[in-house]
């Protein structure tokens, strides 16, 4: 069990919510009602999968990194807790699992499936390079509603793109707070974000403009499908909580980031499903 414990908090299972309900919107989009049960059980199977193979590859290639954070220096690999052959064993079982999964699915998927693990390993690297490593990062999260609508239709249309366009955005947005956790520690090491490049008032600002980003694609794409008014309701609330998150914390105010980035997060994307559920149904 303490062994089951350590790799639950290396990839930080909890956090699987803020990705997991909208790759279930893309697949209930895409089908303007309930998948197939076999569609969502390898769908979810698939996220998990990837979501723990991208976390474990984060923790692996940013060791060293995190060491030297205070922050970071206590997690598994940092703290000596595992070791890197625990993680790379991790990593294998984690990539076989989710291609397992994928190969369930529509043969679309099965193609594209190299597309987000070369990602995963992309992303660590950026930040050594460019403070565009946010955006890469809610990029790969806007794959998961874009596979589940592959998964289950076979095709990818432009409402598709546009709602992991708005994921990809919305988690670029949020992304652009965590930074502020580290801002000080990542100058220090030379490491690149968009904290580090445009300061704390231009990550709020960017963070603004990638939510209202968000709630624009969302809309495109009620109006680019057949939605009742729930899925209406479901994309103003997203507007409000996104609202409410960006009034808990401000420029040399960051006392309440924690419940800005974790459990508000959380909250916009079980709703929004939540929302889209009731409106398919």
């Amino acid at each position: 069990m303490r062994v089951a414990r350590l790799y639950y908090r290396l990839v930080k299972f909890e956090h699987t919510i803020f990705a997991l309900p909208f790759a279930y919107v893309g697949a209930f989009l895409a089908v303007s009602g309930v998948p197939s049960a076999d569609d969502l059980l390898w769908i979810t199977v698939a996220m998990v999968g990837a979501r723990s193979l991208a976390m474990a590859l984060n923790r692996l290639i940013d060791a060293r990194i995190d060491a030297a954070n205070p922050r970071t220096a206590g997690r598994e690999l940092p703290s000596g807790a595992l070791t890197h052959a625990a993680v790379i064993g991790f990593c294998i079982v984690s990539l076989v699992v989710y291609l397992g999964a994928v190969w369930q699915l529509d043969p679309l998927v099965r193609w594209l499936s190299p597309v987000p693990v070369i990602a995963f390993v992309v992303y660590p690297y950026l930040k050594r390079f460019t403070w565009t490593c946010h955006l890469w990062l809610g990029a790969i999260d806007g794959l998961a509603p874009i596979g589940a609508w592959a998964a289950v239709t076979g095709k990818l249309p432009w409402q598709s793109w546009a709602l992991g366009a708005a994921v990809a955005a919305w988690v670029a947005g949020f992304d652009l707070f965590y930074a502020l956790f580290d801002a000080d520690v990542d100058r220090e090491q030379g490491l690149h974000s968009w904290v580090t490049r445009f300061g704390e008032v231009g990550a709020f600002t960017g963070a603004r403009i990638l939510h209202l980003i968000t709630i624009v694609l969302l809309a495109a794409v009620g109006l680019g499908l057949t939605v009742g008014w729930l899925y209406w309701v479901g994309v103003l609330c997203v507007g409000g909580l996104l609202l409410y998150e960006h009034t808990l914390v401000r420029p040399g105010d960051l006392r309440r980031l924690d419940a800005a980035f974790f459990t508000m997060n959380g909250v916009i994307s079980v709703a929004f499903f939540a929302f889209v559920l009731a409106d398919v149904l």
